[in-house]
């Protein structure tokens, strides 16, 4: 990879999309714990959004507590007195302990101000995945509607799988969504898939060590729905034509009269002719006609083609405001019980943690290259219920550890002494850190591989 040749402009996109993302959820987040405190008049010192080591882009007093914004967007914090936190303030606990600090409240106080945070992302996911809902309800293509099958690349391949063939069930499970069919099998760790061949069903067997052959390629060497190439639009900026001009509607059927079929047939045979001039053939309309074009360095012609779901027809459905909400509370924890599946898989070896754990890279690459309001907030309500599930876990350092001790104390009657809740923050954060450093060394290996 060259500098180059990375879409810059699309990453501009993804990380605007992703830091705006981030500043909702942190501040949500935050929120719960901030409110909470003052309920409960606790002194609130600081609210960041994003950390601010060393400096902050902005701050500002008022009254007793400081509002900033720091330059690490990788989260932000509540410092609340009293409370040892990623400040490890030493000094302040090593004074009397003052009726406005976190640690002279009653346990149950210090409990609900610790998954306060936790619960403002569940109550923020709950509202986005009922709002999405209601708002753009369901759009897929259905098996019925893939008209010439799948495209069936390696790994499909290895276990049967060919193009042509139509995948109706996962598990004897109908098939509703063609776009789900790998995620089902990832998620439920399928043991069959059902196909329809030639007029005939037949069974085609998963092998336990599918799972791990999915994460490692990124799911991008598997199915794909075969499509013939239509001409959507032409990219007059990247588009070198020679000899005449592709037009709207213009079907690609062949490259230097080599005939060709689907797209996946064309975007194969392309990349051979990488910074070469090609001869195109065309249908259009019912003439056949040649364009001549000069291909770049990465073998782009220069348009957009026109994409399964709009050739073949996706099936829409609205939904009014009632039914959205329980359905919404469904793909909310039915999002969640997923990501725990995952976690599961890795804990367990069915899955290459190298594969599957990511860092602020890849979330930031989860987001599209274009700005398009219902996978932005998509995304954002994924992530508001991932953040909940991990601050949730009881590790030192994260809200679920500090909660922890608060259930100990109410449970047993005796808390913690404040040098174990240090070494214990102590420790958590550097859990953490080692995590998130790991995590980035291998996106970074990935960018580079």
């Amino acid at each position: 990879m060259t500098l180059l040749s990375i879409d810059w402009a699309g990453v501009g996109l993804k990380t605007i999309q992703l830091i705006l993302s981030l500043s909702i959820l942190v501040t949500i987040h935050e929120l719960g714990h901030f409110a909470t405190a003052k309920w409960f008049k606790c002194r609130v010192e600081k609210f960041y959004l994003f950390f601010d080591a060393w400096f902050s882009i902005w701050k500002k007093k008022i009254g007793e507590t400081i509002y900033g914004i720091g330059w690490i967007p990788l989260g932000g914090y509540v410092k609340i007195s009293g409370m040892i936190d990623e400040s490890m303030d030493k000094e302040q606990m090593q004074q009397p302990p003052k009726p406005y600090e976190f640690r002279s409240k009653p346990a149950w106080q210090r409990l609900i101000i610790m998954v306060a945070g936790v619960i403002m992302n569940i109550l923020l996911a709950l509202f986005l995945f009922i709002m999405i809902t209601y708002k753009w309800g369901d759009d897929y293509l259905p098996p019925q509607n893939v008209k010439y099958g799948i495209y069936a690349d390696s790994l499909a391949r290895n276990i049967g799988l060919q193009n042509g063939d139509n995948i109706i069930a996962v598990d004897n499970n109908p098939v509703k969504n063609f776009a789900d069919i790998t995620h089902d099998i990832m998620t439920n760790e399928a043991k069959t898939l059902q196909v329809l061949r030639d007029g005939q069903t037949i069974n085609i067997n998963i092998p336990d060590n599918f799972i791990k052959g999915l994460t490692h390629t990124r799911f991008k060497k598997f199915i794909d729905v075969q499509f013939p190439v239509v001409v959507d639009s032409v990219d007059k900026a990247h588009s070198k034509f020679v000899s005449g001009i592709l037009l709207k509607n213009d079907k690609i059927i062949g490259i230097n009269n080599h005939p060709l079929q689907f797209y996946q047939e064309f975007d194969s045979l392309k990349k051979s002719f990488a910074n070469k001039i090609i001869s195109i053939q065309v249908l259009r309309g019912t003439d056949t006609t040649t364009v001549q074009a000069r291909l770049d360095d990465k073998a782009v012609v220069g348009f957009q083609p026109k994409l399964a779901g709009e050739l073949f027809g996706t099936v829409h459905h609205n939904y009014s405001f009632g039914e959205s909400i329980p359905l919404g509370i469904q793909r909310c924890f039915s999002t969640l019980g997923k990501y725990i599946t995952g976690l599961q898989q890795i804990i367990s070896g069915k899955v290459n943690p190298n594969d599957s754990v990511g860092s602020i890279i890849s979330i930031g690459n989860i987001f599209p290259s274009f700005w398009d309001w219902q996978s932005f907030w998509s995304i954002t309500a994924l992530l508001s219920i991932i953040l909940a599930f991990m601050n949730i876990l009881p590790i030192p350092a994260l809200d679920g550890g500090h909660a922890l001790f608060c259930i100990y104390e109410i449970i047993t009657g005796r808390k913690p002494t404040d040098k174990f809740m240090e070494y214990a923050q102590m420790v958590g954060m550097i859990l953490l850190l080692g995590l998130m450093a790991y995590a980035l060394g291998l996106d970074i290996f990935r960018l580079f591989k």
